[in-house]
């Protein structure tokens, strides 16, 4: 109920910026942790990556961490506008130091925290399926109402499979090195450079400890270079439960270049956590036919 409870309230305060399938600039999922409804067009092979960060404090365990990691994603379009295949991961490095009695004790661990390649299919596009909206040739009044079309999001498909290799001490014990991930994705765009996304996941399906989560992105461009995001994540589970907030800025250097800076911080002590990221993101463009998004006001 908790995390039902929080998705009602962000889905009335929320709002996400859009790209249609294939966009004239690059269509990025960072700063943000979570995945935009749409793909990035076949032909075009996309690398977002960035580094990070930060500190965690347990304040029942008195134990502090510092870390420092590099997230990556590489993304394809092929065949469809609607298909996309990603492989995401995330390599973290941790220095945790305990108070044992009088003394300090340091214990590092460093390897692939996560790992997951999977496939994105979009199921429905309002812009392409959805009911569109008729001009009121006798009423300036009518065409200027709210229309309730605009809340219907486009919905994508998600289905992926962690993985690992070696020794991996960010397993826990008894825990598999191959486990199905599921999400489903929504995505509004709305006038105004407003995007709002909601992802709801399904993670470590059939282990001893899975994990669900949601996450809410909130995205406004300010113009045509210069976005900012603010992001509410819900992690729920037996090892590990969390409610975490991340805002950051995105700049476009280049239609097929971007940059972002981003930060988060959690609402609990056990542990309280704070980390700092940079990242780029780039795509290599082989798109062979431009699908424009069309907008809204276009139809008034």
């Amino acid at each position: 109920m908790k995390i039902f409870k929080s998705f009602v309230v962000l889905f009335f305060l929320g709002f996400s910026v859009s790209h249609a399938q294939y966009t004239e600039t690059i269509n990025s999922n960072r700063p943000g942790n979570s995945q935009g409804a749409f793909a990035v067009g076949p032909g075009v092979l996309q690398f977002e990556a960035g580094g990070k960060f930060g500190k965690d404090e347990h304040s029942l365990l008195q134990n502090e961490t510092d870390l420092w990691g590099i997230e990556y994603m590489v993304r394809f379009g092929l065949l469809f506008e609607e298909l996309e295949i990603n492989l995401m991961g995330s390599f973290l490095n941790q220095s945790t130091t305990y108070l044992i009695g009088s003394q300090n004790r340091t214990y590092d661990i460093a390897n692939f925290d996560s790992n997951a390649i999977g496939v994105k299919y979009l199921v429905y596009d309002p812009y392409k399926n959805g009911k569109k909206r008729k001009v009121n040739l006798y009423s300036w009044k009518a065409n200027q109402k709210f229309d309730w079309n605009t809340l219907i999001p486009a919905v994508s498909l998600y289905a992926g499979a962690n993985f690992a290799f070696g020794d991996n001490p960010y397993l826990y014990e008894g825990e598999g090195k191959f486990s199905p991930r599921f999400a489903v994705i929504s995505q509004n765009n709305w006038a105004g450079g407003w995007v709002f996304v909601i992802n709801l996941i399904a993670d470590k399906i059939g282990q001893d400890y899975p994990t669900y989560s949601g996450i809410v992105t909130l995205t406004h461009s300010f113009n045509q270079k210069f976005a900012a995001f603010i992001e509410f994540q819900e992690i729920i589970s037996d090892i590990y439960s969390d409610e975490i907030f991340r805002g950051g800025l995105a700049y476009l250097f280049h239609k097929n270049f971007q940059a972002d800076v981003s930060g988060l911080i959690n609402f609990k002590d056990t542990p309280s956590r704070w980390q700092v990221a940079a990242g780029l993101s780039y795509r290599f463009d082989w798109h062979k036919q431009d699908q424009y998004l069309e907008r809204a006001e276009d139809e008034l």
